[in-house]
């Protein structure tokens, strides 16, 4: 799953709403984020296999440091304990927690039985919706646009920034996942890696949206509103 785990990033702006998108993306794809360097270390490993599932040329072999449920869990609280040491905002925090939780959730319907439960545990878990392409694609837009839809409605633009960026922010994202969709497989895992390490400029990319847009009034707010609300 790609789209749908950003998705989900975009809807927790309404859980917390003061909460920055890029710090939502962060959390709602953190595995993701961790897993390519853990693979370029050789501590996780994956094959190539076209035709492994009908949605995915991916073989999961080992990789229990990010992806498995008691791993995530842990790099949850870890990250929900950052994010509350800074902020002080335990709703926030306990958002932060949920999302990073969420893609464990998610990857479960998707993947077939590769997903363990804990470090060193036999017991792997996976719905293999991967092998219905028709059904990986619609539950990916779905959750997609149903985060699209809730950042809408919760926040703002600023400025044209604010518009365009999200825009096409919005529009990349599709454009990746179709991609990763309809082309051909990763040429190696090591060509895989390097390209997931790139989803954090989907992060920065997310700050820079969301630092020109506000939650709140469907109006700009003026110079006042916009002091009263940051002291908030």
């Amino acid at each position: 799953m790609f789209i749908g785990h950003f998705g989900v990033g975009l809807a927790g702006k309404a859980a917390a709403p003061r909460v920055s998108l890029g710090t939502l993306f962060l959390a709602a794809q953190f595995i993701d984020l961790l897993w390519p360097t853990l693979l370029l270390l050789g501590w996780e490993r994956v094959r190539i296999v076209p035709g492994a599932t009908a949605a995915n040329p991916l073989v999961f072999e080992h990789y229990p440091i990010s992806h498995s449920l008691l791993a995530v869990v842990g790099w949850a609280i870890a990250i929900a304990a950052v994010h509350f040491a800074g902020r002080r905002d335990v709703r926030a925090a306990v958002v932060v927690a949920a999302l990073v939780v969420s893609h464990w959730l998610l990857d479960a319907i998707v993947h077939v039985p590769d997903l363990p439960l804990a470090p060193g545990s036999d017991i792997v878990v996976g719905a293999g919706l991967w092998n219905s392409p028709i059904a990986t694609l619609a539950l990916e837009f779905l959750l997609f646009a149903v985060g699209v839809a809730f950042y809408l409605r919760i926040t703002h633009a600023r400025d044209a920034i604010g518009r365009w960026a999200l825009a096409g922010l919005i529009v990349f994202l599709v454009i990746i996942q179709l991609a990763n969709s309809f082309g051909d497989p990763p040429p190696s895992a090591s060509a895989i890696a390097w390209v997931g390490q790139a989803q954090w400029l989907l992060v920065l990319w997310a700050y820079w949206v969301d630092g020109h847009r506000f939650a709140g009034r469907a109006h700009f707010p003026g110079p006042l509103a916009v002091g009263h609300e940051a002291t908030r």
